[in-house]
């Protein structure tokens, strides 16, 4: 599903800090696109899926905004940002000096230019081979304990470079922390991952 490449469907942009993995704490500018192939039932952005609910807005309108907050990391998510061609909005927010972070379940190929991939699998719909190749970030989101023996088989198709975080699920956040704690204790390549902003009532 590829829209014109100088328009993408919006379903919300805001400041906020990055309250995930690597860059946690950082300020940043996040663009969340609408529409999702992908349907993770314990998804907490589930208004993002239909496309179609959603303005679609000019590139440079939203990397305009991007400059406007005054922030330098801008993260493009979703739903699956990944679903559209992202290149000239990657173009547009380089060309105004901001650095660009997408985060992708990885099941479509991931286009655009990118100083950040954080790619994170979900089991209902298979990562590409060549999206593993090109993540600076794997983070996976614990929502059983097989979970943990899962991202394992995920960790062994990334680069020796790529950072491995484990993340609970938000609503299971208790015991999944517990779960991750110690499988760390037998993985010490792997990082927790908390929803920093989520604790802090940020969007």
């Amino acid at each position: 599903m590829k829209q014109p490449g100088a328009i993408l469907p919006l379903m919300e942009q805001f400041s906020t800090v990055q309250g995930e993995g690597q860059f946690v704490g950082a300020p940043s500018w996040f663009i969340r696109l609408g529409g999702c192939d992908v349907g993770c039932h314990w998804c907490d952005v589930k208004d993002s899926w239909d496309a179609l609910a959603h303005p679609s807005v000019a590139v440079e309108d939203l990397a305009d905004a991007a400059l406007d907050s005054g922030r330098k990391i801008v993260v493009v998510t979703g739903g699956e940002p990944a679903m559209y061609d992202l290149t000239p909005l990657t173009a547009a927010l380089r060309k105004r000096g901001l650095r660009t972070h997408i985060e992708t379940s990885g099941a479509h190929p991931i286009t655009g230019q990118w100083d950040w991939v954080t790619l994170s699998p979900k089991k209902f719909k298979a990562c590409l081979p060549g999206s593993y190749l090109v993540a600076d970030e794997l983070k996976i989101v614990v929502f059983n304990r097989s979970d943990l023996a899962w991202s394992l088989t995920h960790a062994e198709q990334v680069g020796p470079e790529c950072a491995l975080y484990l993340q609970p699920e938000w609503d299971k956040r208790d015991e999944a922390t517990w779960w991750i704690l110690s499988h760390l204790a037998e993985h010490p390549a792997w990082r927790l991952s908390l929803q920093v902003h989520k604790f802090l009532g940020l969007p």
